[in-house]
């Protein structure tokens, strides 16, 4: 894991995707942000680049594969999983049966996504926080 690598967001809301990337700017996070609308595409492109995602935050209702499927298909693909991107769900779902459905999926984490701006910033530096601190497989400092 690269702390320098993109962060992917999968996130099919574009007025959420200007919000999480407003708050990643203000909290100081320099990272490229790469948008994906649905589950296809980041499977599609996790699987045709070598680029390091820094980490991957997924909303969990997308159109097309949500982000369950997408944290399944993952972990089930051996070249995925062994890239060790640190999965986390950031969604506005905080249903139990969700959370629950969401951690047998190995996921790193799951957040519900604030609609009040202040708790989503801090939410968001609280998180990236812990990540740039984390060390993982094939990174070391």
């Amino acid at each position: 894991m690269s702390h320098s690598g993109p962060i992917f967001l999968v996130e099919d809301d574009e007025d959420d995707q200007l919000l999480i990337t407003q708050a990643l700017r203000e909290i100081g996070i320099t990272n490229r942000v790469l948008f994906f609308q649905d589950g296809i595409q980041v499977i599609e492109y996790l699987g045709s680049s070598h680029e390091q995602p820094f980490l991957i935050i997924c909303d969990i209702n997308l159109p097309l594969m949500n982000g369950i499927e997408i944290r399944n298909y993952i972990e089930n693909s051996p070249l995925l999983k062994e890239r060790a991107v640190p999965f986390l769900f950031f969604t506005t779902s905080d249903h139990s049966k969700t959370v629950q459905e969401a951690f047998k999926t190995t996921v790193q984490g799951y957040f519900v996504k604030s609609s009040n701006y202040p708790k989503l910033k801090e939410d968001l530096t609280v998180i990236l926080k812990y990540w740039q601190l984390c060390l993982l497989p094939g990174f070391m400092r």
